[in-house]
């Protein structure tokens, strides 16, 4: 029979660098296999400040998570940047995005809403949040109602904002 001892380890702290001080030391951060340059983390960033800044946490975390499924999807470009500022044309408010394309200085004003923004954005591409909308491509305010969502599934509802993905619809069969 062998005999397990344990020994006493030291209680060493280490303090792993926050995700700006990565980024400013290599000016940019690894996500989920990527390397994501500052300048995108600026754009996922105002997505989140400017779509989602007084919806609660879940619901800035969604708006995020569509930009990102987004990126990975064949449909939409490749970088977060490309898809926050995609066109459906150069006419106001023809954007995927509304606030890209509303006339308005995008620069944040709310100062605390902006940090949090940013914060989210670093730790949403550092994996430390994930995506709550089960892959959703879409979403609209709870207000309006587009003439795209019935053909949608709809995966989530967090605050005032609706979230689709393309899975097939489940009908329910009577035969």
């Amino acid at each position: 029979m062998q005999e397990h001892t344990l020994k006493k380890v030291e209680n060493t702290a280490y303090t792993p660098p926050s995700a700006a001080e990565f980024a400013r030391q290599y000016n940019s951060i690894t996500s989920h296999r990527l390397l994501v340059e500052k300048e995108e983390m600026r754009c996922l960033a105002l997505n989140i400040y400017w779509e989602a800044r007084s919806e609660p946490l879940e619901g800035q975390l969604a708006v995020a998570g569509v930009t990102m499924n987004r990126v990975a999807h064949s449909k939409f470009p490749d970088t977060i940047c490309d898809v926050v500022q995609q066109r459906r044309s150069y006419r106001l408010h023809r954007c995927q995005f509304s606030w890209w394309c509303d006339g308005k200085r995008d620069t944040p004003h709310e100062e605390v809403a902006w940090r949090s923004a940013q914060q989210l954005a670093r730790l949403y591409l550092a994996g430390i949040y994930s995506d709550p909308t089960h892959n959703a491509l879409w979403y609209h305010a709870d207000y309006v109602k587009p003439v795209w969502a019935d053909k949608l599934n709809r995966s989530a509802k967090f605050g005032r904002h609706i979230f689709y993905n393309e899975e097939a619809q489940q009908v329910a069969s009577l035969n």
